[in-house]
């Protein structure tokens, strides 16, 4: 039971800002990190699940219910996976070789495109929170767990760009084909249950599964495999698009 709990808060300590008892991170507590990954989704989607039904029984107005919605990944997460969006998002805009992509993934610097396209990602999310109808809807709670799941599997079984880096540690802790038919098995679990609870949930999950196909082919064309910032660039533009499924979804019905 104690290694399951210290498992747990060293994927907690690592991929949220929530607080965690400090302990050493171990080959043991690492080997299954990646998959108590998806529980720090579980937090999120239980926040907001809790704030939209907290909005509903109060009547708190859409922007602000759209902002906190907005925010509150960001909040829980600390920001370590929209670090890894910017850095990814500079590498892909200056067209330069692999070598020189990962050149810019290690530059501590944020650039004129990361800005520009952080911006646009918070305007965007915003609009799609406060525009969905009320309460939120569970496949969307259900899809931080998703876009963790298949973080974690990529992690897992994708090549590798370079033997260093956050996402080199925990590939090379793992138990890696362990832990990617754990993460698979709860992956397809939850799609199936997003799929049949809504029409919504099933074009989620198709969303999901065009992105991590996208995430795919760029990790090894353009930067010659996956790294830290890669896994956090997927993980917000998974998000997002889930979001915007979901959004076109409740759209198209209200035309019908």
């Amino acid at each position: 039971m104690r290694g399951i709990l210290e498992t747990v808060a060293v994927a907690f300590s690592m991929f949220s800002a929530l607080p965690m008892p400090q302990i050493s991170w171990e080959k043991r507590n690492m080997r299954y990190a990646l998959c108590a990954f998806p529980l720090v989704g579980g937090v999120i989607g239980g926040l907001c699940w809790l704030w939209g039904e907290l909005c509903q029984w109060g009547g708190v107005p859409d922007l602000l219910r759209g902002a906190v919605l907005c925010l509150l990944p960001a909040a829980v997460t600390g920001g370590i996976h929209l670090d890894g969006y910017c850095d990814t998002v500079d590498a892909l805009a200056s067209h330069g070789t692999p070598a020189r992509r990962q050149e810019i993934l290690k530059d501590p610097h944020i650039g004129a495109f990361g800005v520009i396209r952080l911006c646009g990602y918070f305007l965007l999310s915003f609009a799609l929170w406060t525009t969905l109808a009320a309460p939120v809807g569970k496949e969307l709670c259900l899809s931080f767990c998703l876009s963790r799941c298949l973080s974690g599997w990529a992690v897992a079984r994708f090549p590798l760009a370079k033997h260093s880096g956050l996402a080199y540690t925990f590939a090379t802790a793992a138990d890696r084909k362990r832990v990617a038919w754990i993460l698979l098995l709860a992956g397809v679990g939850l799609g199936g249950i997003v799929c049949w609870k809504s029409l919504a949930g099933g074009a989620m999950v198709l969303a999901a599964l065009l992105v991590f196909w996208d995430y795919w082919r760029r990790s090894r064309k353009y930067f010659g495999g996956l790294s830290g910032d890669l896994a956090g660039w997927f993980l917000q533009r998974v998000e997002l698009w889930m979001l915007a499924a979901v959004w076109i979804v409740e759209w198209g019905a209200h035309l019908l």
